[in-house]
Order: C-alpha cells, then structure tokens, then sequence
C-alpha cells in the first residue's frame, strides 16, 4: 500500500523539510498495538524518537514515514495497516496494480481499480462515478476501521493519495483536483492536507472523495508492463509526493540500466550509448531534477532486492550483477539504502514470505 506522507524531494540539496505529521506515526503504532506488538524496531529503522510519538507538534519527513511504513507493512504482513477486517499480505496493491493496468483509457483503469478493490476488503467500497464536467472517486465506509479509532483519518488519507498517485502515474501527468473531501472534522494538522492534495480540501463532508474534470478519464494509460514491474519495486515514493512528469533523458537512463546495469556504471559508456559526452548527460539529468548517481543507486537497489529475495546467487555474485567491485562495498552502499545488511535482508524476506 502507498501511504500519506508530505513531500520532500530527494533532490533538493537542502535538508529535507519535516512536515508529516505525528497523527499518522500515531496511526502506524495503533496498528502494532492492535496486534499485541511492539513498533519499536520500526520507529529506530526510520530513526523517529519514542518519546516524540505523544508530542502532536512533532513532525517528521516523507523518506522517514516511508522507512516506517515499509517496516510495519513487512512485520506486519498487512498492507492496510490494521484498517480492515483482514490483513492485506505484502503484494496485494501490486497484484490490483497489474490487474487494472491493462485498460485503454484512464476512466476504465479506475473504474477496474475500485471494482476489484473490493476483493480485498469489506469494509469499505470505492467508486469512479462521472456526472456531466465531474468525476469522482468516492471512499464509502462500510464499517469503521479496525484497531484504535485513529486508524479512521489515516485509512481515508492513504486509499485516496494511493488512488491519486497511481492516476497520475498512469498516464504520466499530474492531475489538478477541483476539490478533495474528507467525512471527519478538521485535524489539529489540517493545513498540510493542501500538499497531499493539491487543491480546494472540504472537512466533515458527507464522503470521502476526491473531484476532477471528467475529461481527464479519456486520457490513454502510456504504462507497459516493464514500467509497472519497475515502479512497483519501490512505489511509495511515487505515492507520497506531488507527482513529476517523467523527464525523458531519466527515462532512457533508467531503461538502459535496467537491462545493462554491470555493463553501463562508467559515465562515459553510458554517454556513449545516449549519443551524449558525459558533460550534457550529467548537465541535462541536473535540469530534470535528477542525477546519474541517484539513477544508478535506484537501478542497483532494484535489482539487488530482486535478486535477494528471488534467488540463491551468492552475494559476492549479486554484488557484480549490481555494478559493485566488491561484496564488501556492495554490502556497504545496501546497508545505507535499506539500514538492513544485504544477508538480514534477506533472512527477512523469506520469513514474512
């Protein structure tokens, strides 16, 4: 599952701005607490401080909330987060995802998207309803969230922005909202409901919904399969910031070391084979708001989760698949990507599998 965090480019050479707020760390705790375990292992992970949990001034930033959502999503093999009646095990938003991604056109994509939601759960049901110049996609609450009652705000929020991000994703455009509602009184932190969903944003509404132009439903899908694959290997960060239409240049770079990644980790070669020197390349990718570095990092980490949880290849093997001249260094640039050794990692995946 996508979940809400404010955003905070990778790319902004500042440091990142905190703006998440504590309601929704609260929210991930409650799901732990509803289960009779300790979120503790998964507050270190996304370095958040136990004791600043209570304080509701607190704030943290979106690459924390995704460190702590992946966590609690994996320990708890749910990917709703105790909102539901049952767990969602890890791969079920992957698994609609590719179900839904088939379609011509962004109306009938979102139409099979909330459909088929409900074969997930039953305690809410989702619409895409157009009326004359209005779509809407429509959260109807069946039966209240499970667990502690501040699950309520941070279900409604999350299966909306993972609606919203996917949208925009498909048909690679970020989509304006006319207006986003919400069927709860405003939060103590409702100003930052503006950056989750860029637009006018309604409290205590009768639904939850979100409302666009229904123009917006005829636009194609221009996602293949490889693109979903690839998206799908690392999703929240997609999901929990503004959408940025893909730049072309990072686009061919991704697709490049997705096939060649050992092959291509010199500048020069990969230049080379963009018809670039590797002064425009890196130039270019710099005005995308992008680097090769950050690309290469990407690409490496996508293919070495791959092949960790995929297969038996020893890591020093791994290591060179990835581009790496040593397993050490190799376990060394994994460790800073995930907190977790490349053999943890492992041992992990194959536990919650």
């Amino acid at each position: 599952m996508y979940t809400p965090a404010l955003p905070t480019l990778s790319t902004d050479r500042r440091a990142p701005r905190a703006e998440t707020p504590m309601a929704f760390v609260q929210a991930v705790v409650a799901a732990y607490a509803a289960r009779g375990l300790s979120a503790a292992s998964a507050l270190q992970k996304a370095q958040i401080a136990p004791d600043a949990i209570t304080d509701p001034s607190q704030r943290i930033t979106a690459a924390q909330m995704e460190l702590l959502c992946h966590s609690a999503m994996r320990e708890l093999d749910d990917e709703a987060l105790g909102w539901f009646e049952r767990r969602l095990p890890w791969g079920s938003y992957g698994l609609l995802a590719r179900a839904s991604s088939g379609a011509p056109t962004l109306g009938l994509a979102l139409a099979r998207w909330c459909r088929q939601h409900g074969l997930l759960t039953e305690s809410i049901a989702l619409h895409c309803q157009h009326d004359g110049a209005q779509a809407r996609i429509t959260l109807q609450e069946l039966r209240p969230p499970g667990g502690d009652g501040r699950l309520r705000e941070f279900c409604h929020v999350s299966v909306l922005r993972n609606v919203l991000g996917l949208a925009c994703w498909w048909v690679d455009a970020r989509l304006p909202l006319q207006q986003a509602q919400f069927a709860f009184a405003a939060p103590a932190h409702a100003s930052v409901y503006a950056l989750l969903f860029p637009g006018p944003v309604q409290f205590a509404a009768p639904q939850s919904q979100l409302v666009f132009d229904a123009q917006v439903l005829a636009l194609p899908l221009v996602r293949d399969e490889a693109a979903l694959s690839h998206m799908l290997q690392r999703a929240l960060p997609l999901q929990v910031r503004p959408y940025r239409r893909e730049q072309r240049l990072a686009a061919r770079v991704r697709q490049l070391l997705a096939h060649e990644l050992a092959q291509l980790q010199d500048a020069q070669l990969l230049a080379t084979r963009l018809h670039l020197s590797p002064r425009s390349l890196h130039r270019q990718l710099q005005q995308e708001g992008s680097s090769l570095q950050a690309l290469k990092d990407e690409a490496r980490l996508a293919r070495a989760t791959e092949l960790l949880q995929r297969t038996e290849r020893p890591l020093k093997q791994i290591a060179q698949s990835c581009g790496f001249a040593s397993e050490k260094s190799f376990s060394r640039a994994f460790r800073s990507w995930t907190g977790s050794a490349p053999a943890q990692f492992r041992r992990a995946a194959r536990s919650t599998a």
